[in-house]
């Protein structure tokens, strides 16, 4: 198995686990992308979701606010939205199958290092920066694989769009979500990016 096809099983299941009672009212799927220690030879992926009524309740609770502030900034997702409900990718703890295949295969790849190999400060960052760069296209494809298979239509009974964020690269997420995503369901979300004012 891959790593990309164990990415993708895992975003399935974690589909699969959003809580029945919930499935109404969610309106958007989140993928928050982030690395163990922020060291970019760990990427993982929190797969989760935001409702309606997290919207509503933050809308209320938060006094004057930006609806669009409130719909879809991750910084007012509730642990569902933000942690997810479910993390897959080079996280040992959470997924040592996945940790595993991303580590063979960086090292197939040459981008593979450990802390104690003797190679330029240049080298570390061009690796880690392709290591990023490769982890940010394989979740935009896997968003857009859950549009093209119809997985979420057939799990959660209508389109939503996948809301893809980086926390330490805020402006990465609208050029994320943008690929990842069918452009109508994510016209609400990309009103607030500044390529796309004027």
């Amino acid at each position: 198995m891959t790593f990309r096809q164990h990415m993708g099983q895992a975003v399935g299941r974690a589909l699969a686990e959003f809580p029945a009672g919930a499935v109404p009212d969610i309106y958007a799927i989140t993928f928050r992308i982030d690395c163990v220690d922020q060291d970019a030879r760990f990427p993982y992926l929190a797969i989760g979701y935001n409702t309606e009524s997290e919207v509503a309740r933050v809308l209320e609770e938060a006094g004057p606010l930006d609806a669009w502030e409130a719909r879809w900034s991750y910084a007012y997702f509730a642990p569902s939205g933000l942690e997810g409900i479910r993390v897959a990718g080079h996280d040992p703890e959470h997924d040592p199958v996945g940790s595993g295949l991303h580590r063979e295969e960086s090292l197939a790849q040459g981008l593979w290092y450990e802390d104690e190999d003797e190679i330029s400060e240049q080298d570390r960052d061009e690796r880690d920066e392709r290591l990023e760069e490769q982890f940010h296209a394989l979740c935009v494809d896997l968003a857009r694989d859950l549009h093209a298979d119809g997985r979420i239509v057939e799990t959660l009974g209508r389109p939503l769009p996948v809301i893809l964020y980086d926390m330490f690269n805020p402006d990465e997420m609208f050029t994320l979500t943008k690929a990842a995503n069918p452009a109508a369901l994510v016209a609400d979300f990309l009103s607030a990016c500044p390529e796309e004012d004027g």
